[in-house]
């Protein structure tokens, strides 16, 4: 009986970590999209009623550090990510922490795309809200 018992834990939480993982993905929310032609130059949206600006400091390219700063009072949580459409970029989630100025930022490395793509995602999450942000590198 004991050498049974550990094969069989083992099992149970692996299959609990899996119904966890897949109720994590169910209960998502969308990301709402931030509309903005030029990162560099600044993206203004509005978050639970409260005007956000957010930019970068230069134009990202794979492996040069940019900083994103995010400027919007009475934030507790700020988060960015960044992907590509359908494909996994790896773990790459940068906290965004405040600065002296009160601003959120956080200097960001994009990681080298191995097809070539230039096309990228930016999902930020502000205090549970997701917002997603479209832009290319050079």
């Amino acid at each position: 009986m004991k050498r049974f018992a550990i094969p069989v834990l083992v099992i149970v939480a692996l299959g609990a970590l899996a119904i966890w993982g897949t109720l994590q993905q169910s209960s998502t929310k969308p990301a709402q999209p931030i509309v903005c032609s030029d990162p560099v130059a600044g993206c203004t949206f509005m978050h639970k009623g409260v005007s956000a600006n957010l930019r970068f400091s230069s134009q990202p390219e794979a492996l040069r550090p940019f900083v994103l700063t995010l400027a919007i009072p009475n934030l507790r949580t700020a988060s960015v990510s960044f992907q590509m459409s359908g494909m996994n970029m790896g773990f790459n989630r940068y906290d965004l922490k405040l600065d002296a100025k009160g601003n959120r930022s956080a200097s960001i490395t994009l990681p080298v795309c191995t097809v070539s793509r230039v096309d990228w995602i930016a999902e930020l999450d502000l205090d549970g809200q997701l917002y997603s942000l479209t832009f290319t590198t050079h």
